[in-house]
C-alpha cells in the first residue's frame, strides 16, 4: 500500500520541477541565471534518481532520503547566488520542489518525521531569506505552515494506510484459515469423532478393561472437538474470554456448555472465575468419582456473568459445608467462594442428599 504514496512523491517532484525552471524563466532578473539552471539541472537529475528509487522497495529506506534531504538543502541554499537580493514576494529557486523531501520522510515516517523534515527545510529557507538581505520582520511564515501541514498530513494518512493494509491481511488470514478449520472439522466429524464416539459408548456398555478405553476414547474425542473447533477474535488487551478457559475443562465426564457469544472479563478475574470452577470440579472427583458425569453452564446477562456447575453425586448434608469449614477443610469456603467473593460476586450452593449439587457463581461483568 505504500506504493501509490511514493508514487504521489514522484509525480510531485516531476511537476515542481516544471514549476522552478517556468519560474527562472519568467525571473530574468536574476544575478546570476547560469547558476540557477545549473540548479535546475542537479534537481532534474534527482528527481530521476529518486523516481527510480522510490520504485524498488529496498531502497526506501534512511540512506535515500538523507541524500534526499542533503541534496534539497543544497539547492535550497543556493538560492542567494542566483537571486542576489531576495524580494519579499520571491520563491527560492527550488520553488515548491523542495517539498518533496517532507513527504518522502512523513510517507517513510509518519507524521512525526514529516514534521521534523518540515521544520529543517523551513529553516533553511528562512536562513535564504535572511541571507538574501530579508529583515527579519518581513520573513513570511505562509511556506513554513504549508510545509508542516503537508508533512503531518501525509505522514498521518500513509500511517493509518499501514495500519488498515495490516489489519485487512490478518482478516484475510482469519478467514483463510477459519475455512480450512471448518474443512477439517467437516471430515474430522464424518469420520473419526463417530468413531472415537462409537468406542466410548461400546467400551461402557461392556465394562472392565473396555470401559478404560472408551472412557479414554471420550476424552480424546472432546479434545479433539475443542482442536477444531472455529476459535473466536482474540478480546481486547488486559480481557479474556472466559469461554476459552472453561472449555479446556472439557472431557469424556465433564460436559461444558457456553454461549456463542464472548464472555469477555478482565484477564484476572476470568481466571479467578476458572480456577473457581475447576476447585468445584475437583470436589466432583473426589466426593463422586473420578469418572462421575459433571455439567458447566456459563452465561452473561444483565451484565452478570454465571457459572454453574452440576453433578448427580450423593450431594452435600445439611450443615456440612459449615462443619467442614470448622474442621479446616476450606474447599469450597476458600477456593470457591472465597475467589467468587474477591471478585464482587456470589455464590449459591443447592445440594440434598441423593439429589446431587449445583454451585452457581456469579460475577459482575464490566461494560
Amino acid at each position: 500500500m505504500d506504493t501509490p504514496f511514493w508514487r504521489t512523491v514522484a509525480v510531485f517532484r516531476v511537476a515542481s520541477l516544471v514549476y522552478a525552471a517556468a519560474l527562472l524563466v519568467r525571473a530574468g532578473g536574476y544575478a546570476d541565471p547560469a547558476v540557477g539552471w545549473l540548479v535546475i539541472g542537479v534537481m532534474a537529475l534527482w528527481t530521476a534518481a529518486t523516481i527510480f528509487a522510490y520504485s524498488v522497495e529496498e531502497f526506501r529506506g534512511r540512506p535515500l532520503l538523507a541524500a534526499d534531504m542533503l541534496v534539497t538543502l543544497g539547492c535550497l541554499l543556493a538560492t542567494p547566488a542566483v537571486q542576489g537580493v531576495y524580494q519579499e514576494d520571491s520563491l527560492p529557486v527550488t520553488g515548491t520542489w523542495m517539498g518533496g523531501a517532507v513527504l518522502a520522510w512523513g510517507v517513510y515516517g509518519g507524521r512525526r518525521a514529516g514534521a521534523a523534515a518540515a521544520a529543517v527545510v523551513s529553516l533553511g529557507d528562512l536562513w535564504t531569506r535572511g541571507a538574501g538581505g530579508m529583515e527579519f520582520e518581513k520573513l513570511p511564515i505562509n511556506g513554513t505552515v504549508l510545509l508542516f501541514l503537508a508533512g503531518v498530513l501525509v505522514g498521518h494518512v500513509a500511517r493509518l494506510s499501514r495500519k488498515a493494509e495490516a489489519r485487512m491481511q490478518e482478516a484475510v488470514e482469519l478467514e483463510a484459515a477459519g475455512r480450512e478449520r471448518e474443512r477439517l472439522a467437516r471430515g474430522i466429524h464424518d469420520s473419526v469423532l463417530q468413531v472415537l464416539a462409537l468406542v466410548q459408548r461400546r467400551g461402557q456398555e461392556i465394562g472392565g478393561e473396555a470401559a478404560e478405553l472408551g472412557r479414554l476414547a471420550g476424552e480424546q474425542e472432546a479434545a479433539l472437538r475443542e482442536l477444531v473447533r472455529l476459535r473466536p477474535e482474540p478480546p481486547p488487551a488486559g480481557a479474556a474470554d472466559l469461554r476459552t478457559l472453561l472449555q479446556g475443562y472439557g472431557s469424556g465426564s465433564v460436559t461444558v456448555s457456553v454461549p456463542a457469544t464472548p464472555l469477555t472479563l478482565p484477564a484476572a478475574t476470568a481466571r479467578e472465575l476458572a480456577a473457581a470452577v475447576g476447585a468445584a470440579l475437583d470436589n466432583v472427583a473426589r466426593h463422586c468419582g473420578p469418572q462421575a458425569p459433571a455439567w458447566v453452564f456459563a452465561e452473561s446477562d444483565g451484565g452478570v456473568v454465571t457459572v454453574t456447575v452440576r453433578d448427580e453425586g450423593p450431594g452435600i448434608p445439611e450443615g456440612r459445608l459449615e462443619q467442614a469449614a470448622a474442621d479446616g477443610r476450606l474447599g469450597v469456603a476458600q477456593s470457591i467462594r472465597g475467589r467468587v467473593e474477591d471478585l464482587g460476586g456470589t455464590v449459591a450452593v443447592i445440594s440434598a442428599p441423593g439429589r446431587g449439587t449445583e454451585i452457581e457463581m456469579s460475577v459482575p461483568a464490566p461494560a
